[in-house]
């Protein structure tokens, strides 16, 4: 069921003290995929899908990073002067939309987003305050549909894709997610991808064999970009391109 918005959820005064010491439900939602809730921990917000966290509002750097490397990577451009196109799976709270779209060197941005919820969290629920600006740039498209369909059968081409739906390839928030990072799931990011393109993968751990496996799907300079974090292993930015 959708629970109605209230106007004092939005507000970030109308919560008292006791929010700063455990989460408070702002929205529930039974989606396409299983559950999904935006909650409020402290001033903090955070996404959980089916009583996975996924994301939350804290620091934004490795979102941040999945898009300028994806970027960096494309240098020299094929077509110099021709801003690329960049595909974002994934709009989560907002941190690789916003970044993208504050960046003049980006062309078209297309967000793919599978949950209704998150999109209207964006639209008009709380988490419009981080891509509002975003949102309304006449480069920006959404298109509420799964990320693994999409690539299966888009004929849009796109010079950069930047992935974000996972905790990792090994690590993923639905079981229908993991042929993503297979060989034919790979292929199909391949296809997608204009020639000299770059695939760009977000994950909360290294993997060694994600990387072989971008290799043996005929990848180049395959590398990974490690984001320190304050304790345990670094989150990740898996890089790939596809041969030009």
């Amino acid at each position: 069921m959708t629970t109605p918005y209230d106007t004092a959820v939005y507000d970030n005064s109308a919560h008292d003290n006791s929010a700063y010491d455990s989460p408070v439900v702002l929205d529930r939602r039974e989606g396409p995929y299983g559950e999904v809730v935006l909650r409020r921990h402290g001033e903090l917000l955070q996404i959980i899908a089916n009583g996975c966290f996924l994301m939350d509002t804290s620091d934004g750097r490795s979102e941040r990073l999945l898009v300028d490397a994806a970027r960096d990577a494309l240098d020299p451009r094929p077509e110099p002067g021709v801003p690329p196109d960049v595909l974002i799976g994934g709009l989560g709270v907002g941190f690789s939309l916003a970044h993208a779209a504050a960046d003049s060197r980006w062309g078209h941005i297309t967000v793919v987003e599978r949950e209704p919820a998150i999109v209207e969290w964006h639209r008009s629920g709380p988490l419009s305050a981080l891509s509002a600006a975003a949102l309304a740039d006449p480069r920006t498209d959404i298109v509420k549909t799964d990320l693994v369909a999409f690539v299966n059968e888009t004929c849009a081409t796109f010079d950069a894709l930047c992935l974000d739906i996972d905790n990792g390839p090994g690590w993923t928030v639905t079981e229908g997610n993991d042929s993503l990072y297979s060989p034919a799931g790979l292929a199909s990011c391949a296809r997608v991808l204009r020639p000299g393109g770059v695939l760009a993968v977000w994950s909360a751990r290294p993997s060694p064999e994600f990387e072989r496996t971008l290799w043996n799907a005929g990848f180049q300079q395959v590398r990974t970009e490690e984001i320190p974090v304050a304790r345990g292993v670094p989150d990740v930015v898996h890089l790939a391109v596809r041969p030009g």
